[in-house]
């Protein structure tokens, strides 16, 4: 099972839809509100580079915004079509 972490604010409209997709697929996650936390927010930072959120950490690979292609690609539940 992947461990999967999403960096988010409370205000943030995609991090609502990519908590959504998560709950969704069945995939648990632990999120971090990088307002309140600053470790987290320093975590998020030295992995992304970047204050934009969501930042996703899945297994080490990092994903930034709502990207469900590439969340399941990192999860590696991507079905190929037919």
């Amino acid at each position: 099972m992947s461990i999967v972490k999403i960096y988010t604010t409370p205000t943030c409209p995609w991090c609502v839809k990519t908590k959504e997709f998560l709950k969704g697929k069945k995939i648990k996650f632990s999120e971090y509100n990088v307002v309140d936390d600053a470790k987290a927010r320093d975590e998020m930072l030295k992995k992304s580079g970047q204050m934009g959120v969501p930042v996703l950490d899945i297994d080490g690979k990092i994903i930034v915004g709502f990207d469900p292609a590439g969340i399941e690609k990192a999860l590696g539940t991507v079905v190929k079509k037919k």
